[in-house]
């Protein structure tokens, strides 16, 4: 009779991470969630860690915070750790100003731009992966939506808007749009990464951008009132590339503009 696989969720308290600790529990693996504040780097074998670690929408006021999670924190786990391979969950933030999304791109930063703190530190998390010799994927997460997103999360403020006040408010341009990827979707792919993908680079996304437009228009139909800011910004974000995470693991099986009926049901539930 095989053993249970063990997995170790650092950061495992968060958005992605209580989603994948249920999902892998559901699966039959042994889980161990690890906060980031406990420093210590257990002296025992740990099996696939999956590093959730990490700051999203105030990063920019905690740059220090943001540099110890992506960074600092993660390097001791590659150095001390004792463990079978390490999935880093990164973001694909990092393709801004890039000539394109596919995982082997060059990629720019410009360490005087605020927003770029979180790139450099990100990429810096992975250049210490991949050259740490050690067994390692990147994961490069997309906007994850689903069920218990956080208060600060562009879509979640929109759907509890809409739930509550049913008149809504965007502070970007119709046509802004970004690729947005179903949580279920991400901790569905993130153990055939760990188990099966080997050393590299995965962007877990859609591929396709929905604008604030198409959310609107649903929204519309539901009886909620939609502005847009005067003069706001267009704000989109490049395509990402998903054809090395399709020919590997399959396509993704949910869609934002389909699932936005549930997810604004869920929202009014808990009202």
């Amino acid at each position: 009779m095989s053993l249970k696989p063990l997995a170790t969720l650092i950061g495992g308290h968060g958005f992605v991470g209580r989603h994948l600790d249920a999902h892998l529990r559901a699966e039959g693996w042994v889980c161990d969630v690890i906060s980031r504040t406990d420093l210590t780097i257990p002296k025992r074998h740990v099996g696939h860690i999956f590093y959730c670690a990490g700051l999203t929408a105030d990063f920019r006021e905690r740059p220090f915070d943001t540099v110890e999670a992506h960074v600092s924190y993660l390097a001791q786990w590659l150095k001390l750790g004792e463990f079978d391979s390490l999935t880093y969950l990164s973001s694909t933030r990092v393709y801004a100003n890039a000539a394109s999304t596919s995982e082997n791109t060059t990629l720019l930063v410009n360490p005087e731009v605020a927003g770029d703190l979180y790139n450099l530190s990100k990429l810096m998390g992975e250049s210490l992966c991949l050259q740490s010799g050690r067994s390692v994927r990147i994961a490069r997460l997309s906007n994850v939506y689903g069920l218990q997103m956080p208060e600060q999360n562009f879509l979640a403020e929109i759907l509890n808007a809409a739930a509550r006040h049913k008149h809504v408010r965007f502070r970007s341009a119709p046509e802004s749009e970004k690729d947005y990827i179903s949580v279920h979707d991400v901790v569905t792919a993130l153990p055939h990464i760990a188990l099966d993908g080997g050393n590299g680079i995965f962007n877990l996304a859609s591929g396709v951008n929905v604008s604030n437009q198409m959310i609107a228009d649903f929204l519309t139909n539901t009886s909620v009132v939609c502005e847009f800011e005067s003069n706001a910004p267009s704000i989109k974000f490049p395509r990402i590339d998903t054809q090395k995470i399709k020919a590997k693991f399959g396509s993704r099986t949910c869609d934002l503009v389909r699932d936005l009926p549930s997810l604004l049901q869920h929202y009014g539930e808990t009202l």
